[in-house]
């Protein structure tokens, strides 16, 4: 098989509600929106689905914990990416740190997935 995985699909509660959410906090508005499902061309990067949880076939149970992880050129744009979606209504988990892998925030949306920005350590 030749395919690249380009997807990420969140399971979540209100496909309507979270699409008006990563909207704000991306600035952009979804490719494709219905009631049970809601996706947004991320460009490069790939596709970002919203799909109604209780209609998910098979049914999922989620095995454990995972993160949306978005990539910022420095500091400056990890702090004003934090601003932006603090005053858009983010809840946040983690203020702005270092860690070994780089500068770091983590938010979660509505249905409590975590979505992290950060900037590569130097190195």
């Amino acid at each position: 098989m030749n395919a690249l995985a380009h997807s990420q699909i969140l399971y979540v509660q209100n496909p309507i509600e979270s699409a008006a959410l990563y909207g704000r906090l991306l600035d952009m508005k979804p490719v494709d929106q219905s009631p049970g499902f809601a996706m947004f061309a991320l460009g490069p990067q790939g596709m970002l689905g919203l799909w109604k949880a209780p209609d998910v076939q098979p049914a999922a149970t989620p095995p454990g914990g995972s993160e949306l992880c978005f990539t910022l050129a420095d500091r400056a744009a990890v702090d004003a990416c934090l601003a932006r979606w603090e005053q858009l209504g983010a809840r946040v988990l983690q203020r702005p740190t270092d860690m070994d892998f780089g500068y770091t925030f983590t938010v979660a949306d509505l249905d409590g997935h975590r979505v992290r920005v950060f900037a590569p350590a130097a190195g």
